[in-house]
């Protein structure tokens, strides 16, 4: 049987496994970022206080874990054994270097041996890659020196944050707003930059950030 503790201590694992504070990992997920903190874990009556399945799901769905490993990190608590591993090498590339040619397929798949590589944790798609964001241009959302990893397979939603690149080489982060029958609009993160449409002939590929390392 699960126990209260067994429930908080693979949430605190999980956040440790991806290098971040519990905090930071509710706000990753778009939750309040008390959410997960010890002074929520018991009520003022000092009666236990369960996460909700709805903030685990955003948080598993977020972190690209399945409920399964989740459990699995449930259990080896119990044990006493958080020894819980999980990831994989993903490509790295530049964002400098993604607009070159001969890095991507006409997919928007990873091709080529010139990348680098990087450990992710989470990862259990092997057309997953890692793109290495240089200056300013994306801010607040993506930083100098992130990592945006991105997945070619993902399906693409309103509001997901997307990798686009033009068939002019041009390589830009981006908010997918919607997609007719000949446009894709675009907003941008950077409220400074004004959003953009393309229409789809002029896309090369177009894909999905699952994560951002930081």
């Amino acid at each position: 049987m699960l126990s209260h503790q067994d429930i908080w201590a693979a949430l605190d694992k999980l956040a440790a496994r991806f290098s971040m504070s519990s905090s930071a990992m509710a706000r990753q997920a778009g939750l309040d970022p008390t959410t997960f903190n010890k002074s929520k874990r018991r009520g003022n009556d000092g009666k236990d206080r369960w996460p909700s399945t709805e903030s685990l799901a955003k948080v598993l769905n977020t972190l690209g874990v399945s409920f399964a490993d989740f459990a699995m990190l449930t259990a080896q608590s119990q044990a006493g054994r958080l020894s819980f591993a999980m990831g994989a090498n993903v490509p790295l590339l530049r964002l400098s270097q993604a607009r070159e040619d001969g890095f991507f397929d006409t997919s928007g798949f990873p091709v080529g041996e010139d990348w680098d590589e990087i450990r992710v944790p989470g990862v259990s798609d092997d057309n997953v890659f890692a793109l290495q964001i240089a200056g300013d241009a994306m801010l607040p959302v993506l930083r100098d020196g992130d990592r945006a990893i991105v997945s070619p397979n993902a399906n693409i939603r309103r509001g997901d944050r997307v990798i686009i690149k033009a068939q002019t080489g041009e390589v830009l982060a981006k908010s997918f707003d919607k997609m007719s029958a000949g446009r894709v609009q675009l907003l941008s993160l950077n409220e400074n930059i004004p959003s953009r449409a393309f229409p789809l002939a002029d896309i090369q590929w177009m894909a999905k950030i699952v994560w951002i390392s930081q």
